[in-house]
């Protein structure tokens, strides 16, 4: 059984004949109206549409983005979706008693597809911390692009305790640092994790012998 859409007129069947032409224009009219119409650009578009619609959904096929008519302009539809995931991994135990970041040697290079784009960059990982004496000790760690300038939110994960509290000098713990960057290029751009100790007499170990370390970069559109 055919079906139309919400509000379009229905056609009775006393109405084929003599007034079909009226009612297939009708129901066409309301179908662009509730359909998301392709166009090649916002150009196009703009000859095509000259007076839009409040509410009105297109696709520019230039951009592949779909905006609707809020009464005054086009406007993105809110939400992105996911357009590419790169991801690197790294096996082995890497170890820095240094209380300045240093490279984890675990990077990930994209290319965005759009300069729009925004990114999440990911590190997966185990933190293992150990010290000689009792204290307050920590590993951090982070998450840079190539001129070691943190991403948001990933300027610097703290994994530790108070191992004076616990009676132990060792500490592991599952570790996830997640950055947010917008690039504005479509250029190849890369971001690599990083860490340090709190303090010297501590180590701290990403134990991607135990489990395999991961660095994911997730293009995500505007």
């Amino acid at each position: 059984m055919a079906t139309t859409a919400p509000g379009s007129p229905y056609v009775e069947s006393s109405d084929l004949v003599a007034n079909y032409p009226a009612v297939s224009e009708a129901l066409a009219e309301r179908v662009d109206l509730v359909g998301v119409l392709p166009f090649a650009s916002a150009a196009a578009r703009t000859t095509a549409l000259p007076t839009p619609t409040d509410g009105q959904y297109s696709y520019l096929q230039d951009t592949n983005a779909t905006e609707f008519y809020n009464g005054s302009a086009w406007t993105a539809v809110a939400g992105g979706k996911i357009l590419q995931v790169v991801r690197a991994t790294d096996s082995t135990a890497r170890s820095t008693t240094s209380t300045a970041f240093v490279d984890a040697s675990l990077s990930v290079t994209i290319t965005p597809t759009k300069a729009t784009s925004t990114l999440l960059v990911l590190h997966i990982a185990n933190a293992y911390v150990a010290m000689a004496s009792a204290g307050v000790r920590r590993g951090v760690y982070q998450i840079t692009d190539s001129s070691n300038v943190a991403l948001d939110g990933a300027q610097g994960q703290y994994v530790g305790l108070s191992l004076s509290y616990y009676g132990s000098n060792e500490f592991l713990s599952s570790l996830a640092v997640i950055g947010y960057a917008a690039p504005a290029t479509t250029s190849p751009v890369t971001y690599k994790a990083r860490f340090r100790v709190e303090a010297s007499g501590v180590t701290t170990q990403l134990a991607n012998n135990l489990n395999t370390g991961q660095l994911y970069a997730i293009e995500v559109s505007a």
